[in-house]
């Protein structure tokens, strides 16, 4: 995820700053970094402790709604959101952040995606003045540059949510006009390409308000807003599903559900559990929640049971990033 993605509505990643490398005695990632929305406010959450602070983790540079973050064993790139073009490093080993010398996207943008490897990390832009948007930028975290990238198959907002592995990210689909859709391209790094063809398919079509987390091999993939006669009636949902990148296969079968039903959320984990904040919650109050859920790969099953909160209960969708040096090989 990459991103791992979404990174969503508020994609979010979880990388580990204190990780080694591969035959060097453990190298999963050990925290994630999630933005929480409208806010400045970050938190680090630690895998092992399941524990969650926003203490000496270091604030964005605005408050930005519909982020997205990607990154590497380093650092996380995260799009601040609100309409800006601003992006900001953190750096994990010195819970540090900066806009200072961080490329910056092509275009104003808010609810993308973004899903990524060691060395780059794919941006969805979302949404422009006017509406959705096809652009996705290629930033190389060596250099702090970013570029164009191959475009989405249709225009996309929403923040529908991205994950992948070393050598493609896949990325939800989701229209700002409030139309449901299915869709998700598959991304391949290495070539540049993107591809909607062959890809597994929503288990519903949504309208946004996704988040994705996953390891090596799979993705979970939250699935938002389901349009339920269209909008103004939104039907916000539990279910996940799970996206196989070597079969490009998608179901919700088995797949464990949210522990309550919510949108605008955001995700980071490591190669065993993804760790996925709510958002929104369902009912008609539609209240901003601070729960998250731990979610285990292998057995698909999730539980909010002993997993820390977010310090706050910001509105719309945040961010979260991390990496393990081992997750996406």
């Amino acid at each position: 995820m990459p991103l791992l993605q979404t990174r969503g509505a508020g994609s979010a990643r979880g990388f580990g700053f204190s990780a080694t490398q591969a035959g060097g005695g453990g190298c999963d990632g050990t925290v994630g970094i999630f933005g929480l929305g409208f806010s400045t406010t970050r938190n680090k959450y630690t895998y092992a402790t399941c524990t969650s602070t926003a203490s000496g983790v270091a604030s964005a540079s605005a408050g930005g709604y519909g982020q997205s973050a990607a990154g590497n064993s380093t650092r996380g790139i995260f799009a601040v959101g609100s309409n800006l073009t601003t992006r900001n490093k953190y750096t994990y080993a010195t819970c540090t952040s900066t806009a200072s010398g961080v490329g910056a996207a092509s275009g104003t943008n808010q609810l993308g995606a973004a899903a990524g490897n060691s060395t780059l990390g794919i941006f969805a832009l979302g949404s422009v003045p006017g509406g959705g948007s096809t652009t996705r930028n290629k930033y190389t975290y060596a250099t702090c540059t970013s570029a164009s990238a191959t475009s989405s198959s249709v225009k996309s907002a929403g923040s529908p949510g991205a994950a992948g592995n070393s050598t493609r990210g896949i990325f939800a689909i989701a229209c700002s006009c409030f139309v449901g859709t299915t869709t998700r391209n598959k991304y391949t790094y290495s070539t540049d390409t993107s591809t909607a063809t062959g890809v597994g398919v929503a288990s519903f079509a949504t309208s946004g308000g996704g988040s994705a987390a996953g390891n090596s091999t799979l993705g979970i993939f939250t699935v938002g807003k389901q349009t339920s006669g269209g909008y103004p009636n939104p039907f916000f949902n539990t279910v996940r599903n799970k996206y196989t990148y070597a079969t490009c296969a998608s179901t919700a079968s088995g797949v464990g559900a949210a522990s309550q039903a919510s949108y605008n959320g955001s995700a980071a984990g490591n190669s065993t559990r993804g760790i996925f904040a709510l958002g929104v919650n369902g009912c008609a109050c539609q209240l901003n929640i601070t729960i998250r859920n731990k979610y285990t790969y292998s057995t698909d099953t999730s539980t909010a049971s002993g997993v820390a909160s977010a310090s706050s209960n910001t509105g719309g969708p945040g961010a979260g990033v991390s990496w393990a040096t081992c997750v996406n090989t």
